[in-house]
């Protein structure tokens, strides 16, 4: 998410108050389905690490633990909330349903990806959760990437910031990863344009072919 809603000096100060619980909250809220910058508090718990005011592995520890919880919570709005609940978030993010409709499908042809590395990707990582839900994906599979892309995001994001927070100032450091997601939303957009285009195209010749 943008630093647009909440700035940087407002999560660094809640991140020095409430420390590990504020990294836990700030992951769950934002898997659940709540527009907050919970990549960008991870971060800030990660380089609080780094310069020692917090102990990595309860960092690490609680992203983990807020990203699990957080995109069940999710899963499980969107299995009961359905798709009504979930076309009116999208229009917090000015998301048509035509375009929610091209993402529920696509996502539940590749779910599993999709749970495992949304969380790579801007805004991906906030309706991961509800769309396993709302798509129907079976919980078993969901819980498994669920934990695997977690545990893999939140070492990837703290590792990032306890280390290379040490080289380069924290606000270029979120920069470079919020420029990242999104660059990855790009080519994840694509990817779905140029998929439905060929689907497309290949429906009309196999019309042309047999009106002949």
């Amino acid at each position: 998410m943008s630093l647009e809603l909440v700035s940087l000096e407002t999560i660094q100060a809640i991140a020095h108050q409430y420390g590990y619980w504020a990294v836990f909250g700030g992951i769950l809220l934002e898997n659940t389905g709540v527009p907050l910058p919970g990549e960008t508090i991870t971060l800030v718990g990660g380089f609080l690490a780094g310069s020692g005011e917090l102990n990595y592995w309860w960092v690490l520890g609680s992203a983990v633990a807020g990203a699990v919880i957080g995109d069940n919570l999710g899963y499980w709005i969107g299995y009961y909330g359905g798709w009504s609940l979930l076309t009116r978030v999208g229009r917090l993010f000015r998301l048509k349903e035509e375009q929610l409709i091209e993402v529920r499908d696509r996502f539940a042809e590749n779910a599993t990806q999709a749970v495992f590395l949304g969380r790579f990707v801007a805004l991906l990582r906030i309706f991961a959760g509800p769309l396993a839900g709302t798509a129907k994906m079976p919980y078993s599979k969901f819980l498994l990437c669920n934990f695997a892309g977690a545990a893999t995001w939140a070492s990837v994001m703290v590792s990032l910031a306890y280390f290379v927070g040490k080289l380069v100032p924290l606000e270029q450091l979120i920069t470079w990863v919020a420029e990242f997601a999104f660059v990855a939303l790009g080519l994840v957009l694509g990817w779905v344009a140029l998929t439905y285009w060929l689907e497309h195209r290949k429906f009309a010749t196999k019309s042309a072919e047999s009106q002949k």
